[in-house]
């Protein structure tokens, strides 16, 4: 496996934001994690990186147990958690060199490299300027280019269709397949259902911070399926949907 997320569980102030939550992604695999605001999707990827610290459970990267990855571990992983990677000062183009360097990259690959991405994700005409002027969309088709110019074995995307446009949408679709195909893991989560369900190999339902249910990628009403999930756990657990 690619990345194991083992009963994971994270709280914050008496909020259990993570309890016991199982996801695992294996090589050439696009696996979606699918929820509600709050059902613990961040959370779990924050884990996975070490901006969240499990309070009980395990996560491996690539069969290493995550508090023993070291600096050659996180380089094989591409990650937009949050917000899209991009220093405002910097121009596009240099944040992508940047982003690159920084996953070990030797300056002419970088270079290169970024110059590949930005115009893949058709980008080439802000390539000069900083990325503080970029539209939310350009933003986040920005942070793309940043978590896959290295090529990473990892792919872990936190809502990455939040802003796009229907072509910024179909360019996402291409590069998860793309990244899926030469054999690397995907791990991604959408509020955009139908939008998962073209890419992904599975869809995993995420509520209250842990796995309830899944979803057949493809399957028809795939929104009123996802709901029916969700409602039918609240009701088998009225002590867990109140807390």
């Amino acid at each position: 496996m690619m990345l194991e997320i083992e009963g994971a569980v994270r709280d914050y102030g008496g909020i259990r934001a993570l309890d016991g939550l199982s996801v695992d992604v294996g090589e050439g695999e696009i696996h979606a994690i699918v929820g509600l605001n709050g059902a613990g999707k961040t959370t779990a990827m924050k884990a996975v990186v070490g901006q969240a610290r499990l309070d009980a459970g395990t996560v491996r990267l690539f069969g290493v147990p995550a508090q023993d990855a070291d600096a050659r571990v996180h380089a094989r992983l591409g990650v937009t958690i949050d917000r899209p990677f991009g220093y405002p000062e910097l121009t596009v183009r240099a944040n992508v060199v940047m982003a690159a360097r920084l996953h070990g990259m030797d300056p002419d690959a970088a270079h290169d490299a970024a110059d590949a991405w930005i115009s893949r994700l058709l980008l080439d005409r802000w390539a000069g300027r900083p990325a503080r002027g970029l539209s939310l969309g350009n933003r986040q088709r920005l942070g793309l280019a940043c978590a896959v110019a290295h090529d990473p074995d990892l792919l872990v995307l936190d809502e990455p269709t939040g802003a796009l446009d229907p072509a910024g949408v179909l360019l996402l679709r291409d590069v998860l397949l793309g990244v899926a195909g030469r054999g690397a893991g995907v791990l991604v989560s959408s509020h955009h259902l139908d939008e998962v369900s073209r890419v992904a190999d599975r869809i995993t339902v995420v509520h209250a911070g842990r796995v309830v249910g899944a979803l057949t990628p493809g399957e028809r009403d795939l929104e009123r399926r996802f709901f029916d999930v969700v409602r039918d756990w609240d009701r088998s657990h009225p002590v867990a949907e109140a807390r």
